[in-house]
């Protein structure tokens, strides 16, 4: 059976983007944006349901704050109570789960999208997703940038413009770039 490039890239795989069913998908998702961008002044309840119109699953008292960036929004499952802040981007190409209570501050980058190491497929503009995953009652302070393939676990702290690499363990503090693990500070 052959795969179309969506099915390639949902699944985490080598795939070209530039493929038409993609750019339906891409230019929906812009006129989304456009809308609700547009739409700081309304109700949280009204852009809560704008949010359901396009991210997978969006929990009860979910926020995000526009203006918002994101490549489709269909790959992005937003937990109860979670809050993005202002000119947050988040490139979905594949899974984003952010659990419950989680908190990101603005500016921050979530980045699902990588690309080849080797040059000559890079070169062939082959790109693939790895999966991200954030816990519940995560902190990640305002800039920061979550990696490709990165799992941060529950109550973790990212601090403000860190750089996340590698995977964050439950309860663990990290700050800088590449962001290293801190002793945690009560407070």
């Amino acid at each position: 059976m052959i795969r179309t490039e969506k099915e390639k890239m949902l699944a985490g795989e080598l795939y070209h983007a530039g493929c038409p069913e993609l750019q339906v998908d891409l230019a929906e998702t812009r006129a989304w944006l456009v809308r609700y961008n547009a739409s700081l002044a309304l109700a949280t309840a009204d852009r809560r349901r704008l949010l359901a119109e396009r991210l997978a699953e969006v929990g009860a008292d979910a926020v995000i704050r526009p203006p918002f960036f994101c490549d489709y929004g269909y790959n992005i499952a937003l937990g109860p109570g979670v809050f993005l802040n202002f000119n947050c981007v988040i490139l979905d190409v594949v899974s984003v789960r952010i659990g419950e209570g989680t908190q990101i501050g603005p500016l921050v980058q979530i980045l699902t999208a990588d690309h080849p190491r080797d040059p000559e497929v890079r070169r062939s503009g082959l790109e693939f997703g790895r999966s991200i995953t954030i816990g519940r009652n995560v902190w990640i302070g305002g800039g920061a940038m979550i990696l490709p393939g990165v799992t941060v676990g529950d109550d973790a702290i990212i601090g403000a413009g860190s750089v996340v690499a590698r995977d964050v363990p439950a309860g663990m503090t990290v700050v800088g770039n590449p962001a290293r693990s801190v002793p945690s500070r009560s407070g």
